[in-house]
């Protein structure tokens, strides 16, 4: 290591991470499913020949997937150990309780060889359109058990020396409604693999499988002492934070995630041992995608550390057996977006007291899966499944973002357009959401707002959302967002789901529509400390309604759209009072 120089180690960290970026892109650019093509729901790495954990992430990809997949790759490590790893071999799965996540990410996972020798594991990940179970799409809001989610495969062989086994194939097709979907997904899934072979050798041809094995281990020390050196800066002590789940889709009863952060030194513990027992629906998750959680929060937290395991060397995790936060097969995890979108909230919560500076208020904490699904006049099967955006929370330099994704990933909406041209539906509204972000010093961003019409003769609807109960938090002083809101047209008027964020089971005519209203994000800083020419920029832009700016912002927008300064004043040191 001491003939590494700076230059040449930042060199090979860019080319270790375009690597990953490139099998990022050929997966984008040949997924047949728009989640993956559009949405890019996949993500790529390089991981450690013995431990499995993350060398290097893809930038374009899924952060959640840079813990997960550390624990897939290990999960193929344990079963087949080094006698049943053979160069040519790719593994898939599909094991949320192994690999993390839930059903609809399946893992492929490729030993890269060396002059004969192991160097390193590559790894695909991508969100398959449908992969069986009861519900078109997969996010079964009322299922009790995995079964009821899709088809489970455990790690086996997909290439086996080179060579493929089409019997897998043909049981990975037989369990989907959509298997050109799923062919061409696995087929993209492969070329990414072939491609990061091809370009990891190149780089070792250059370099040398010395040099390069060293910088990664070099890379991850650095890692692992900047996250330490971040910690230490913060102050000692103990700090809390506690949120809710709407319910869990069987029993409308709230669901708590509790963190308590313990900072000491060097060292940063995340006890969730408050947190709720394991439930009958599929809000649980497995153990290793609430430690990948955690790595996104902190990610959000700590900008400047690397995607490596690095950063996590210095965290230690308290998640008991049994909780909501670890469970086991057969308990359902397929609706664990939710349940990680909560997680990363406790941690911006719990940390807005030890790091004002660094945190950001919650963001709107819902992907709002959504699935339609039927057959065309032809009796070809149709399945539209999408997830929905909205506000980022307030953070200590600005205004939190307006209509973005979930901060669990780098994945972006599916386009209206893309979603129109490939499926029997129509978009009459796509538009921000006027007062749905929390008030503070710096507000929320904004919610939106979507209205689907269907154009098909009939359709069957899901939803499996979140936040329609509790509402995004702001910090340090920051406001609440707004709750989220679904409605279904029926034929006597608009209806709305009992518990609020799920339901299973609506059926749609053609021409009616379902609607959803997504939260904002938590505001950050107190309210009255917002300047009031930003109320009226706001009013202007339709982001705050007049009524909002007086009641909530205490500040009196004139006829003209200008701030009333006298009256604004009077009004702000009453509220001061």
């Amino acid at each position: 290591m001491a003939d590494l120089d700076p230059v040449t180690l930042a060199v090979l960290k860019g080319r270790l991470e375009q690597i990953a970026d490139e099998m990022d892109a050929t997966l984008f650019r040949s997924a047949f499913n728009p989640i993956i093509a559009e949405a890019h729901d996949a993500s790529h790495g390089l991981y450690h020949a013995t431990t499995g954990e993350t060398l290097v992430q893809g930038k374009s990809g899924l952060p959640i997937f840079v813990g997960a997949m550390s624990f897939a790759v290990k999960a193929v490590i344990d079963k087949f150990g080094a006698e049943g790893i053979s160069e040519g071999d790719v593994f898939i799965f599909n094991d949320p309780y192994e690999g993390g996540t839930h059903l609809s990410d399946f893992k492929l996972v490729q030993p890269f060889y060396r002059d004969g020798e192991l160097f390193c594991f590559l790894a695909s990940v991508g969100h398959w359109h449908d992969v069986g179970g009861n519900v078109p799409g997969n996010y079964n809001p009322v299922a009790t058990e995995s079964f009821q989610e899709g088809m489970m495969i455990p790690p086996v062989k997909l290439f086996s020396k080179g060579e493929m086994r089409t019997d897998v194939v043909d049981i990975l097709k037989a369990n989907s409604r959509l298997p050109g979907s799923l062919y061409g997904d696995l087929n993209g899934q492969i070329n990414a693999l072939r491609l990061g072979n091809e370009r990891l050798h190149a780089l070792l041809d250059e370099y040398g499988a010395g040099t390069v094995a060293g910088a990664m281990t070099e890379l991850r020390d650095r890692a692992g002492q900047l996250m330490r050196s971040l910690i230490k800066d913060m102050p000692d002590g103990r700090y809390s934070a506690d949120d809710f789940l709407d319910n869990d889709g069987i029993h409308d009863e709230p669901l708590r995630i509790a963190l308590d952060i313990v900072i000491e030194g060097e060292k940063m513990v995340l006890d969730f041992s408050r947190t709720s027992p394991a439930c009958d629906g599929p809000v649980n998750i497995s153990r290793s995608t609430a430690i990948a959680s955690c790595y996104v929060a902190l990610k959000h937290v700590f900008k400047d550390v690397p995607a490596n395991a690095g950063v996590l060397a210095p965290i230690e995790f308290v998640i008991p057996e049994g909780s909501l936060l670890s469970v086991s097969a057969p308990k359902p995890v397929g609706g664990y977006t939710e349940t990680i979108l909560r997680i990363i909230d406790t941690v911006f919560v719990a940390l807005s007291t030890a790091a004002p500076e660094r945190v950001n208020g919650c963001a709107y904490g819902t992907i709002n899966a959504l699935s339609l699904a039927g057959h065309r006049k032809d009796g070809r099967r149709w399945v539209m499944f999408s997830f929905f955006g909205g506000g980022h929370g307030g953070n200590p330099k600005g205004d939190g973002l307006n209509h973005g994704n979930a901060p669990i990933s780098t994945a972006t909406i599916p386009p209206m357009e893309i979603l129109e041209a490939a499926y029997p539906v129509r978009f009459t509204q796509w538009a921000l959401r006027p007062d749905s972000g929390g008030a503070g010093r710096h507000r929320g961003g904004l919610g939106a707002v979507y209205e689907i019409e269907l154009l098909e003769e009939k359709a069957d609807v899901f939803l499996f959302g979140e936040r329609g109960r509790f509402a995004p938090k702001g910090v340090v002083g920051g406001g609440s967002a707004a709750l989220n809101k679904f409605t279904y047209e029926q034929a006597d008027g608009d209806h709305v789901p009992p518990m609020a964020s799920k339901m299973v089971g609506i059926k749609l005519k053609k021409g009616q529509k379902v609607r959803l209203e997504t939260p904002g994000g938590g505001g950050y800083g107190d309210v009255l400390e917002r300047d009031p020419a930003a109320v009226a920029e706001d009013v202007r832009l339709g982001y705050v309604s007049a009524e909002a700016a007086k009641e909530t912002y205490r500040t009196i927008i004139a006829a003209d759209g200008s701030v009333d300064a006298a009256a604004t004043e009077i009004l702000r040191a009453e509220s001061a009072q």
